[in-house]
């Protein structure tokens, strides 16, 4: 793992609580964290934390994260098609749950999402996301300290 990595958020949809977990990080690690959005995103004081306004558009805060991210940061974000992106750069992706997406199992996690997609467009109703728990954001934690660990042990 590159000692540098750093940790890139797609904020647009991204839950409160986990952007207060993520900026927790960033002082305590001193590791920096990047949200990219198409709105103005308040951010604490920090050397550590950052925001990046991007124009409104179709994935345009996507393809901002696409275009930066390097081999071995981190990308938090609930869109799929972009973990595939940020994975294919050699970047790891998490979802604001706690799901890690890695090289083997992003293929199965498209499939799945296109799936839905071709269901919602002729008319099933396929519910949406459950909504968001205590457990979803320590399962967040959990992985993302499983990380910063190894991120932790490049660094020594």
């Amino acid at each position: 793992m590159n000692a540098n990595a750093q940790i890139w958020v797609d904020a647009d949809a991204c839950p409160v609580a986990i952007k207060d977990i993520l900026f927790r990080a960033a002082e305590r690690e001193q590791i920096p964290v990047t949200l990219v959005a198409n709105q103005y995103l308040r951010t604490p004081p920090s050397r550590f934390i950052r925001a990046v306004q991007v124009p409104g558009g179709f994935d345009v805060a996507d393809n901002e994260i696409v275009l930066r991210v390097v081999a071995d940061d981190l990308v938090v974000t609930q869109d799929i098609p972009l973990a595939a992106l940020v994975i294919g750069k050699g970047a790891l992706a998490i979802d604001p749950r706690g799901e890690l997406h890695t090289p083997e199992t992003i293929a199965q996690r498209l499939t799945m999402r296109n799936f839905m997609d071709e269901l919602r467009g002729s008319g099933v109703d396929t519910g949406g996301h459950a909504p968001f728990h205590a457990r979803d954001k320590q399962a967040f934690a959990n992985q993302l300290d499983r990380w910063l660990t190894q991120r932790r042990q490049a660094r020594h």
